[in-house]
């Protein structure tokens, strides 16, 4: 008896000990989140816009114009970036930004497009889904407002990835988009580039980049963006170039030209000479690059405009990778450019 006696006591004596110990324990040392929260760090966001690159000198805009340029891209920027803070996803962000310079008859694209040999206004437009790799274009409307968001319909809307002429637009009217007069696309400004253009060719002035700058013969605009799930996405549009064929079509509706988005890799968005663009599958390249080379993505950004550029063509691309790096390279003297510096700090560029 004696001997359990000794055993009961001694296993009271250590549940005892237990008890005080745990009572003792530190009060700090409990301190964590709530029953069923979890601790989940903050996904980086990043955010690039592009209004067009080319033959950009600083002493050929006035101080006013080049006011209105940073103002408008600064605007563009800001929109699709606040959405990325607010948690919404890189799909809007990039639609916002792209149809606030789609809006802005300075940037040739939407309002500001550039006229066909023809005198009419044809815009191409792409968005892409890095997540599921959906994507959706549209290609010489001649009457949709904000050509980016009628490709995002497509995208959403349809099986297909990109729809033309009247076929986008018949695409539209069906999914409750309002047409809008091709009036509304009349700029005075490059209703003159035009003419100015056909002069010239009329007189064989030589080469048309000797009467009208690269810039405005072509130009685009773009976004990319990262958002805080982590997933890319992209959008482009533009007025192609002034004095186009009736129904050319360049690389930005192009999936893998001029517009690409891959969460395994990176976001693209390029402006430039659209015939080189489409040859070299400069967007498509970027990413190929990195996942199949392990190149960063500012040595995958270069290496593909100096494809470019070795096959005579100029122009520039934005990009955005899975961790949020930026890279802008361009082989003109200019590119109309912003993004948001890891600081939330608003960057404009224009010259190089």
């Amino acid at each position: 008896m004696s001997f359990w006696r000794c055993m009961l006591v001694l296993l009271l004596f250590t549940a005892g000990a237990q008890l005080i110990a745990a009572g003792k324990e530190s009060p700090e040392k409990k301190k964590g989140p709530e029953e069923g929260q979890m601790q989940v760090k903050a996904q980086t966001i990043a955010f690039a816009i592009h209004g067009g690159a080319g033959t950009i000198d600083r002493d050929k805009i006035t101080p006013d114009r080049e006011k209105k340029y940073r103002s408008g891209l600064e605007h563009a920027l800001k929109a699709g970036y606040e959405i990325l803070q607010q948690g919404g996803s890189g799909l809007d962000a990039v639609e916002a930004a792209v149809r606030i310079m789609e809006d802005d008859p300075l940037f040739n694209a939407g309002k500001g497009s550039v006229f066909t040999s023809a005198g009419t206004n044809e815009m191409d437009a792409a968005i892409m889904d890095g997540k599921t790799l959906k994507a959706g274009a549209v290609a010489s409307v001649k009457r949709i407002k904000n050509p980016i968001s009628l490709a995002r319909m497509v995208m959403e809307r349809s099986s297909h990835v990109m729809l033309d002429c009247a076929g986008a637009e018949a695409f539209a009217k069906e999914n409750g988009v309002e047409l809008v007069d091709p009036k509304y696309f009349f700029t005075q400004e490059r209703w003159d580039e035009l003419q100015r253009v056909k002069a010239a060719a009329k007189n064989r002035q030589g080469d048309i980049k000797s009467i009208i700058t690269d810039q405005e013969l072509y130009g685009t605009v773009g976004a990319v963006a990262l958002d805080r799930k982590g997933n890319l996405a992209v959008a482009t549009s533009t007025g192609g170039t002034t004095n186009k064929l009736p129904g050319r079509i360049g690389d930005s509706p192009v999936i893998g030209a001029g517009t690409y988005a891959n969460n395994a890799t990176c976001a693209v968005s390029g402006t430039g000479d659209g015939e080189y663009f489409i040859r070299v599958a400069v967007a498509h390249e970027v990413s190929a690059l990195i996942q199949y080379k392990g190149m960063s993505l500012e040595e995958a950004a270069q290496a593909a405009i100096d494809k470019v550029g070795q096959l005579g063509g100029r122009g520039g691309l934005i990009a955005i990778d899975r961790r949020g790096e930026i890279a802008m390279p361009f082989n003109t003297s200019g590119m109309y450019r912003g993004h948001v510096d890891s600081e939330g700090r608003f960057i404009i560029e224009i010259y190089r």
